[in-house]
């Protein structure tokens, strides 16, 4: 198994930038595909972000796509989001998953077995 452990939440503005951080520890962090999901309060969780095992490969939601950027550091078992341009609508709840039996992107939150406890980000008008 892997803990993980999310950071780097707050309330910013509009246009603004934040970098939440992802620190694994327990089960090899290198063998796990990673993904960043979000979830607004009364509201589905939604894919947001995923990072392949190596690094080379990304997957964007949509929304975020040209905004949002994902990396991780296995050295430091640690996964980055770096947030620019938010908008009001990126409010949530943040969270890091992780699954070993991935290899490629999946959007669907019950594919993932390991889960961070959240980190809030609010962006306002």
């Amino acid at each position: 198994q892997v803990q993980l452990v999310e950071s780097g939440g707050g309330l910013v503005q509009a246009g603004g930038s934040l970098r939440l951080s992802c620190a694994a520890s327990g089960r090899t962090f290198r063998n796990a595909f990673i993904s960043w999901f979000r979830q607004a309060p009364g509201k589905e969780r939604d894919f947001v972000t995923g990072i392949s095992r190596s690094g080379v490969s990304t997957y964007y939601a949509d929304s975020v796509k040209g905004r949002f950027t994902i990396s991780r550091d296995n050295a430091k078992n640690t996964v980055y989001l770096q947030m620019n341009s938010l908008k009001p609508e990126d409010t949530g709840v943040y969270y890091c998953a992780a699954d070993y039996r991935l290899s490629v992107s999946n959007k669907d939150p019950l594919s993932y077995e390991y889960w961070g406890q959240g980190t809030q980000v609010t962006v306002s008008s």
